[in-house]
């Protein structure tokens, strides 16, 4: 059983590191990605707006 256990953990700490690579690479594409630039922008100056 211990065996299993340790079998286990090395996958999803393996598997586990790419996967959340993968997922933070693609958010960086996407934020960086030029036909979201001027979504992003406008995101950016809500704070500056006046009601």
């Amino acid at each position: 059983m211990n065996e299993t256990y340790t079998s286990l953990a090395a996958f999803a700490q393996t598997w586990g590191l790419l996967y959340f690579v993968l997922m933070f690479a693609l958010v960086v594409a996407y934020v960086v990605w030029p036909k979201n630039r001027k979504q992003f922008e406008d995101a950016a100056q809500i704070p500056f707006r006046e009601d």
